[in-house]
Formats: structure tokens, sequence, C-alpha cells
């Protein structure tokens, strides 16, 4: 994907790394829209990145998720890319958390990032990239987080069958990042996080995913796909 120019929709843009992305996108010559929880913060984001359209969102509400995505795209004139970086973690043993967080943690981190990426796909232009971020728990789930890891390798599966039924068309790409230090775990919806090596500045973070977005085997694929689409 080349950055300059592309129209790219952007849910999860008021967490520390949906913002920090925002700002490299936006500096980068793309047109944003950038969904979020958080309103306040989304004005905020607006102001400090002038043009930028947003939109708030609830993750419970999936069709509103998906009709956000076909409002971003007629409103910027097209789709290049979608980037879900949506998520939030749970702690505790599999017998302490309640059938409700258990269900939250589904919604919001494989369940919506799958409705903006579904809605999407009939309109994200050939050669476009749809991505969204996982986390090295999907492979390698760890004890007290089986419900939030269970969340994200769901979507990682998603990823890995649309990527599949997608490849002469889009690039779908798993940000699979590792352990981050951007206060992440302090916001869980349940139970106290363990004590935590220090992880991946958000930076550091934003540089792995430009590199996954505009790397050469990913433009290579998606410069292919474009090719033979227009052959075709």
């Amino acid at each position: 994907m080349e950055v300059d120019g592309a129209r790219i929709l952007l849910p999860g843009a008021t967490g520390e790394v949906g913002r920090a992305l925002a700002h490299r996108l936006y500096g980068g010559g793309a047109t944003l829209h950038l969904a979020g929880r958080d309103e306040a913060e989304l004005r905020a984001l607006q102001g400090r990145l002038p043009g930028t359209g947003v939109s708030g969102f609830d993750a419970y509400d999936l069709d509103a998720c998906a009709a956000l995505t076909r409002g971003a795209a007629q409103r910027m004139g097209g789709l290049d890319a979608v980037v879900s970086c949506i998520g939030v973690p749970a702690f505790g043993a599999a017998d302490t958390i309640s059938e409700a967080v258990a269900e939250h943690l589904m919604t919001v981190n494989a369940l919506a990032p799958m409705a903006f990426l579904r809605a999407a796909l009939p309109l994200v232009t050939a050669g476009g990239v749809l991505a969204a971020v996982t986390g090295v728990v999907a492979g390698n789930p760890p004890p007290k987080m089986a419900d939030y890891a269970a969340a994200k390798a769901a979507l990682a599966a998603w990823l890995q069958a649309v990527r599949k039924e997608q490849r002469r068309h889009v690039a779908v790409v798993d940000l699979c990042l590792p352990h981050l230090d951007t206060g992440f775990a302090g916001r869980a919806v349940a139970g106290q996080p363990p004590k935590l090596p220090r992880g991946l500045t958000v930076p550091a973070a934003v540089d792995l995913i430009m590199n996954e977005l505009t790397g050469p085997e990913t433009v290579a694929r998606a410069s292919g796909r474009a090719r033979r689409e227009s052959a075709e």
C-alpha cells in the first residue's frame, strides 16, 4: 500500500496505538476516517489532523460498524484500506470469567473488527489492504487470559481464511504485535494483569505496523493483484 493519497478507515483510533498510527498515516499523506469509542478524543484528534473524518461507534452494534464502513468509503470517495486497532483485555482463570465478560471480549476483539472488514470487502480497491491487530496471544495463549486469547485467535483465523479468499484482490494482513508498553493491560474489563516485562513502545509498534502495511512483500502482493485484476 502506498500511504500517500490512500483513503484509510481506522477503527480503534482513540487507543494508544490507534492515535499514534493515525498521526503517522496522516503525516504520510493519507486521507483518514477515524472511528472510536471516545467521542471527545475523536474530536481532539480531528483538531490535530485537519480534514480527517471521525465517527463514534459501539462495538456491540455490528450492523452499525458495517454501516460506518460504507459511510466512510462514500465520504472519502472510495476506500483503499481498513486498519483495525480495536481491542480490550481481561485477566483471570477461565472459571472466574463471567459469561458477560467472555461475550464482551469476543465481541470487541473479534466480531467488531470482522464487521468493519467484512463490510469493506466489496468496497476496497484492488491492490488495497485490510488489516487488524491481533497479538502473540493468538498463537501462544497464556494462562489467565484464555477468553482474551481465544477472541484474538478467532480474529487471526478469520483473517487467514479471508486472505485465501481475497488473494487476487487485496492484501489481508494479520498485525500480530508483541506485548506493548501502552497501559493497555491496565484498562482490562476484568481481573488484574500479572507482572509483565517491559513491552514494545508505541512508536516501535507503529513502525512494525507500517512495515507490514507498506513493506516490499505486502506492496508486491497487492500490486500483483491489482495488475491481474486489470488484465482480466
